[in-house]
């Protein structure tokens, strides 16, 4: 299969790309070099109710289909990502600015992953039973919903976009999904892919456009009986507010504010290279990443000498070069927040160790949008730096004297997504982990993930659990059924 390079993108709608029924248009920019390199539909309810129409005809027999036809049909998908690697990881890294060796290395797989393991899980997905003595028997039937909206984020675009539609397709549902604006290009070549593996007409269809115009659009549209979402935590609120009155299904993966533990025992060359892993990974724009590192008091001067010095080795640049480390920011609106939040990091008298500044990348991203990797202290824990989701390459440090000190300092914000702790006693690990307010936690490693385990956060990083069984459950209804002896 020849996947080019798209510069005018469609709506995938019952089984074909056509253009917005408005006919109006987005401009796509490359954030390595700031320039337009395409267009992309600025859809609207209008799409969303074609949409949902193919939707609806396709639900009937989709609905009931062999499990082994659905297993059949998105292991195909699988393979096909697979076979298209390299276009898909340009299209990745031309719409998100992440290097090149990231995309083919982490965003691709994973988005064939997501499709192998849900062709496969649908396959093992049983229900329950329970026996009443000699009374009755109970069993459990588990329904595909219906139609489902999947809403996807700009900073991992097809590795996010699979994990919603791969369980949902798998469970019987027809999908209304809709990419970032942002990063486009991978999901329309997914619909190439998906008409290639024979997925029927209308199963999946998927809608180009802003949030305000096609996103509230399939949130609210009263034949949508859920909604997945992963994003801000404020357009989360926004989402909840016009879904819930509707009494809507939803999973909401939203913000964090992550805290990295780093105790004076832990093993220290695996724990540098895991925290510049999990500070600057993808130019810091992942949900998971450690933005708040906290460094027991007898270490944190050897750390932080070792990490400003690790740090300044990242190379930023052309992210189509295998030397570059830190691409571009992917966008110059967050490219300019932070920029913004750094010098409220400034104003808040904390002190740049490294970094704080745009980056100028000689050659073919001159306009390109580049901050380098920074690195703050100074700053208490309650400032706007550390209470505020940045999204980008900047951390903050701090130390601690105690294990409880530690854990006030790890639960002090709004958020709950993740949290790393790093020490070689394993009871201290386990007695942080459970004290810890997050729903992810990794104990001497950083993103390391089973698909088969449950994600998602606490507090204001959302609700509701993504993967494995949790995902297979949350796209399907359960009905209870009786039968009396």
């Amino acid at each position: 299969m020849d996947l080019k390079i798209a510069y005018h993108l469609e709506n995938y709608i019952g089984g074909n790309l056509i253009g917005p029924l408005s006919g109006k248009f987005i401009d796509n920019v490359n954030p390595a070099t700031g320039e337009v390199y395409g267009q992309i539909p600025d859809s609207n309810e209008k799409d969303v109710e074609a949409a949902v129409h193919a939707a609806q005809k396709a639900f009937i027999s989709w609905s009931v289909s062999p499990v082994e036809e659905r297993f059949k049909i998105l292991n195909r998908i699988a393979e096909l990502i697979d076979e298209n690697l390299e276009a898909l990881a340009l299209a990745e890294t031309n719409d998100n600015g992440k290097p090149l060796w990231l995309a083919k290395e982490v965003d691709i797989p994973r988005a064939s992953a997501n499709f192998r393991f849900f062709a496969t899980g649908i396959m093992h997905f049983a229900t329950e039973s329970h026996n009443m003595e000699d009374k009755a028997v109970n069993y459990t039937l588990r329904q595909p919903i219906g139609i489902v909206g999947c809403i996807s984020p700009w900073n991992l675009p097809l590795y996010l976009f699979t994990w919603k539609i791969a369980p949902a397709l798998a469970a019987g549902n027809c999908v209304i999904a809709k990419p970032s604006e942002v990063t486009p290009v991978s999901a329309y070549l997914l619909a190439k892919i998906c008409k290639e593996a024979g997925l029927p007409d209308g199963v999946l269809n998927i809608l180009h456009g802003t949030g305000p115009n096609v996103g509230e659009a399939i949130v609210s549209h009263p034949a949508i009986k859920a909604i997945s979402f992963t994003g801000s935590t404020k357009a989360g609120e926004r989402i909840a507010s016009i879904a819930a009155p509707k009494f809507k299904k939803l999973s909401l993966e939203l913000g964090g504010k992550n805290p990295n533990i780093i105790f004076a025992d832990c093993e220290w060359e695996k724990m540098l290279f895991n925290t510049i892993r999990s500070s600057f990974g993808n130019q810091g724009q992942i949900c998971l990443c450690g933005s708040r590192i906290l460094i027991e008091e007898s270490i944190y001067e050897k750390f932080k000498t070792d990490f400003v010095a690790w740090t300044k080795k990242l190379t930023v640049g052309d992210p189509l070069l295998a030397e570059s480390k830190q691409g571009a920011i992917v966008s110059k609106v967050h490219y300019e927040k932070i920029l913004r939040c750094i010098e409220t990091a400034k104003q808040e008298e904390g002190k740049i160790l490294c970094g704080g500044t745009a980056v100028k990348v000689e050659g073919r991203c001159a306009n390109g949008y580049f901050i380098q990797p920074t690195i703050i202290e100074g700053l208490n824990q309650n400032c706007q730096t550390n209470q505020e989701e940045i999204f980008g390459p900047v951390v903050t440090i701090q130390s601690f004297k105690t294990e409880e000190e530690a854990l006030q300092l790890a639960n002090a914000t709004q958020y709950g997504l993740a949290a790393s702790i790093w020490t070689k006693d394993i009871s201290r690990a386990n007695r942080v982990a459970a004290k810890v307010e997050s729903g992810i936690i990794w104990i001497n490693c950083w993103l390391l993930r089973d698909l088969r385990t449950p994600f998602g956060g606490l507090k204001n990083s959302g609700v509701g659990r993504e993967g494995g069984w949790e995902a297979l459950k949350f796209f399907t209804e359960a009905k209870n059924v009786c039968i009396q002896l």
